[in-house]
């Protein structure tokens, strides 16, 4: 299995909770969304994906919600990488608070390299593909 990287750091504010007092779903959007572009920038770099005249689309993303979410909680994402295709990736996050590392929610996600010009997916470039693999095959415990 790949290692998992610390993807987003964030805090739950009182402005991201319903009125039952919990973490409101479109909050565990914005805070995966933000790990998701951590993530993809670790694997390619915005400069080059400039370069290119591509980006990424989001093609897939299921979130399972796991245990509550409160205002003031200290919160980590840790992401990893489960699949490399021609264009596309695949990779898990998991949120945890960062006092007792409770697992909190996962979201799944396939995403696809895409030319901007095109408004296609792409093969995945030989940086990008070779920075996946290497994560893919890093069997360590780091963070």
């Amino acid at each position: 299995m790949a290692r998992q990287i610390d993807s987003f750091r964030g805090v739950v504010y009182p402005w991201f909770c319903d009125f039952m007092g919990h973490m409101n779903t479109q909050f565990y959007c914005t805070l995966f969304d933000g790990a998701t572009l951590h993530f993809l920038a670790h694997l390619a770099r915005k400069s080059e994906l400039d370069a290119r005249g591509c980006g990424w689309v989001d093609m897939r993303q299921v979130i399972e919600y796991k245990h509550e979410v409160r205002s003031g909680e200290l919160l980590l994402i840790r992401t990893q990488l489960t699949k490399i295709g021609n264009s596309s990736l695949g990779f898990l996050h998991e949120m945890r608070d960062t006092e007792q590392e409770i697992l909190r929610a996962t979201s799944e996600h396939v995403v696809a390299m895409f030319s901007l010009s095109q408004r296609k997916s792409t093969p995945l470039d030989d940086a990008t593909r070779r920075r996946a693999t290497d994560l893919m095959n890093d069997q360590t415990h780091a963070h």
